[in-house]
């Protein structure tokens, strides 16, 4: 399992990709919801982590 740092890097990402994908393709483009999903997964990832490690949680993601 990724540790906390390494997924806010994989979220923060994703989501640039996701965004990038919406401005070229469209909101509603397969490729925006599949990184929309990707970004998704990633985040229920980070919140395990957090929670089974009691880690602190970081919740700015630039």
């Amino acid at each position: 399992m990724c540790s906390q740092h390494s997924l806010r890097f994989y979220i923060e990402n994703k989501r640039q990709d996701m965004i990038k994908a919406a401005e070229n393709f469209g909101m509603n483009a397969e490729i925006t919801i599949k990184h929309s999903q990707e970004l998704d997964e990633l985040l229920n990832q980070y919140w395990r982590v957090v929670f089974e490690t009691n880690e602190n949680p970081v919740v700015k993601f630039s």
